[in-house]
């Protein structure tokens, strides 16, 4: 009886410490199976073609980098997955789902950098996408991706990167941007988004990289001057206006080009140390131009055309010796 106790206690032991820690090896083979899912939902990339449901995480682990893919793991974890194509060639399969290739990737829970680049990949982007809960950096640029920046993004606190250029994305930027706690590169290039900005992307002091070319917003562009960490604004071919916005201290790249742009230029630059690209063509622009525009401290490229300043050159202007663009025209 005391032998059957005991036994009894040991198996208790023993189920309590499997609860507790699931098999490494059963989540390794789970990755292995999801790449070779996710190579069969694609019909790419041509690298994985080579493996089976027999072969464990240490072989592709072992890939090496091609164009096309790339993969990192860490302890047997695959924490980096980059897969890119042709345009969309070879095209999907015609019975491809984007709810069922993103749930796929949950098998993946390890990993922390995600690109599908130009694959093709069409439809909204599913809530599962909110359960990759390690990504750090998720780019899936040049797709046919559509509907609204999904909610289910917002659930990825650790990420710090976000790119989806060239894609149908419609409806607003989504003021839940904000509350992503380390958020630092922010592009949306290319969409089809429009209205206004949300004033609370004022708050993302983490930001460092903005860009929203090419899409539909317009109406008042939020006081950016507290995002003292930002670089990088590009808010190039939209409907922003009429006001030049308030910009941080520290921005490098300042592109504002093909908007409608009016008014507040002439005090705008002032405290802009550190630009070094500014392009405010194709706007209407009105009032005197500024000579002290052409020695700002660090310009390098400057390109105003297209607007409607007035103001005489001198032969004696100064200008900064690293300026090596200018379009005045």
């Amino acid at each position: 009886m005391a032998k059957l106790v005991c036994h009894s206690h040991l198996l208790l032991l023993i189920i309590v410490f499997l609860s507790l820690h699931p098999s490494s090896q059963l989540q390794q083979h789970t990755q292995s199976q999801t790449l070779l899912k996710i190579q069969q939902l694609l019909n790419y990339p041509s690298a994985l073609t080579s493996f089976s449901h027999r072969s464990n995480i240490r072989d592709f682990c072992k890939i090496e980098p091609t164009p096309s893919l790339t993969l990192s793991c860490y302890e047997g974890n695959i924490t980096q997955l980059h897969i890119i194509g042709n345009n969309g060639f070879p095209p999907l399969p015609r019975d491809f789902s984007a709810d069922y290739f993103f749930a796929t990737l949950v098998g993946l829970p390890s990993l922390k950098v995600l690109s599908l680049v130009s694959l093709g990949l069409w439809g909204p982007m599913p809530a599962s996408i909110g359960h990759l809960s390690s990504l750090e950096i998720l780019n899936v640029s040049t797709n046919y991706l559509s509907g609204t920046v999904p909610l289910q993004l917002s659930y990825l606190r650790n990420l710090q990167t976000l790119i989806l250029d060239h894609n149908k994305f419609t409806g607003q930027v989504p003021g839940w941007l904000s509350s992503l706690p380390v958020l630092a590169v922010l592009s949306l290039k290319n969409n089809m988004l429009n209205g206004f900005l949300p004033y609370s992307l004022a708050s993302l002091q983490t930001l460092r990289v903005l860009c929203l070319s090419s899409n539909f917003l317009s109406g008042k562009v939020p006081d950016l001057r507290n995002l003292t960490n930002l670089q990088v604004l590009d808010l190039e071919d939209n409907y922003f206006g009429p006001h030049f916005p308030s910009m941080p201290s520290k921005l490098v790249t300042l592109v504002l080009r093909k908007n409608k742009f009016r008014l507040g230029i002439q005090t705008a630059l002032g405290s802009c140390y550190q630009l070094q690209k500014l392009d405010i063509s194709l706007n209407g622009f009105v009032g005197p131009f500024l000579s002290s525009w052409l020695s700002l401290p660090s310009i390098k490229y400057l390109d105003i055309a297209g607007n409607k300043l007035t103001g005489l050159l001198y032969k004696n202007m100064t200008c900064n010796s690293e300026l090596a663009f200018v379009n005045l025209e």
